[in-house]
């Protein structure tokens, strides 16, 4: 086993209480960790805290808006000590209609996304740092999406939110990686949860929460840094990316669509 998550781990979730982060809740408590869970309703968060008394903490923030986010996670970062696992999850998705084109939206999407990812990783680095110095592993975990890999209509805000995160990621891996801090990138294909259930259009390899939870819990003990599922159709993302931008482009035109899709806002 990999000794990312061996033994008991002290982790920090976010988004756990819809979605991926509530099946990466449960999972990770049936396998005997510690967790300090986050988002923006208190209720779900405080069911999944009776599934194992004694090893669950909830802090109800929005990462989006709350700008004293380091200040609020200080002392409960300070009781889970060491620190092993953080695991960035919380999110969003709304589409945009160019024929009314929003920057709002894009906005919205760079807010919670970027931003409050950003402001996720400045509140966890000095307690990962801790962990380090002790000699313990420290990893931290962003999950963004393989949408960005190819050029979705009404997905401008959406996708370049994630194309921006995982630059991000990526370059604090190099930037971490002196100080021994692993970074794992998480690129999920269509799961469903209540955001994706809101999309009017066929999602193709739709993969249950429960199942994107156990393959990136699998992924973390197998040692990568960068995980991908389901794969079938992160390959296929990954083949038509690749191909030459011209037809890239006529592709991604004649799949676009132009009625409006309704906004889908929740935490993945």
């Amino acid at each position: 086993m990999n000794e990312r998550l061996s033994g008991s781990t002290n982790i920090w979730l976010t988004g756990a209480g819809s979605g991926i982060g509530q099946a990466l809740a449960r999972k990770l408590l049936a396998d005997g960790h510690h967790l300090l869970i986050s988002g923006r309703q208190r209720a779900p968060l405080e069911a999944i805290k009776t599934l194992a008394l004694g090893r669950v903490e909830v802090l109800p923030v929005d990462i989006a808006t709350d700008e004293r986010l380091s200040d609020q996670l200080q002392q409960p970062l300070k009781e889970l000590a060491p620190l092993g696992m953080v695991i960035l999850n919380a999110g969003t998705c709304e589409y945009l209609d160019a024929s009314q084109f929003d920057a709002s939206i894009v906005e919205r999407n760079m807010a919670t996304n970027v931003i409050g990812t950003a402001r996720c990783i400045e509140a966890a680095l000095p307690a990962l740092r801790a962990t380090r110095r002790q000699g313990l592993p420290a990893t931290l975990v962003i999950v963004s999406s393989s949408a960005w890999w190819f050029p979705f209509g009404r997905a401008e805000g959406y996708g370049a939110s994630k194309a921006a995160l995982s630059y991000l990621a990526r370059s604090l891996r190099a930037d971490l990686a002196s100080e021994g801090i692993e970074v794992v990138l998480v690129s999920p294909g269509f799961v469903d949860t209540p955001l994706t259930r809101q999309n009017d259009f066929p999602m193709p390899f739709l993969i249950s929460a429960d199942a994107a939870a156990q393959r990136l819990i699998q992924g973390l003990h197998s040692g990568r840094s960068e995980l991908e599922f389901p794969r079938r159709f992160t390959w296929m993302l990954r083949i038509l990316g690749a191909l030459p931008r011209g037809l890239v482009d006529a592709l991604a035109a004649r799949l676009a669509r132009p009625e409006t899709m309704k906004k889908t806002e929740d935490t993945q």
